[in-house]
């Protein structure tokens, strides 16, 4: 793999760490997700990827974007990479339950390992794994926080959730 290359970004869900290689962002890490940088990690304001990743959050913060299309290049097994391209099919603004994304990837019993899939979601947001509820209506986990996954939800316009 190549370098990998990071910035912090500011935003209304507070400091954010945005993490790419040369062949797509890696990973959005929340405050509570971002350890010790390894040496190896180099910090760039420059990068393409990390540019463009952070102009299309501004976008979205601002709701005049609905889809990204930053590439995207998240470390997975197999298992959650079909998880996590579910995800990408669930539209600004709705959300659906864990059992819905086991469905939608062929496999109704995985309800569980879809949920532990969706927690290991590296790229939150562009990876809209906060649009996954529980099968109840009730807001489940959420990396960054339950609260963030409701300010999250409210900017997409779900407060009847709430």
């Amino acid at each position: 793999m190549s370098s990998i290359y990071y910035q912090p970004y500011e935003c209304p869900i507070g400091k954010v760490r945005l993490r790419a290689s040369d062949e797509g962002l890696l990973a959005l890490e929340h405050w509570n997700q971002q350890e010790q940088l390894p040496d190896s990690w180099v910090a760039s304001d420059s990068h393409p990827i990390l540019l463009q990743a952070r102009s299309e959050l501004d976008e979205y913060f601002a709701l005049k974007r609905q889809v990204f299309s930053t590439p995207l290049a998240p470390i997975g097994t197999a298992f959650q990479r079909r998880v996590w391209d579910a995800l990408l099919d669930i539209p600004f603004g709705e959300t659906c339950s864990y059992s819905d994304i086991a469905n939608a990837i062929g496999n109704p019993k995985a309800v569980r390992a879809v949920g532990l899939a969706n927690g290991k979601n590296p790229l939150s947001i562009f990876i809209p794994c906060h649009r996954v509820i529980g099968k109840n209506g009730k807001l489940t986990g959420y990396a960054g926080g339950i609260s963030i996954k409701e300010t999250l939800l409210r900017l997409e316009g779900e407060p009847e959730l709430f």
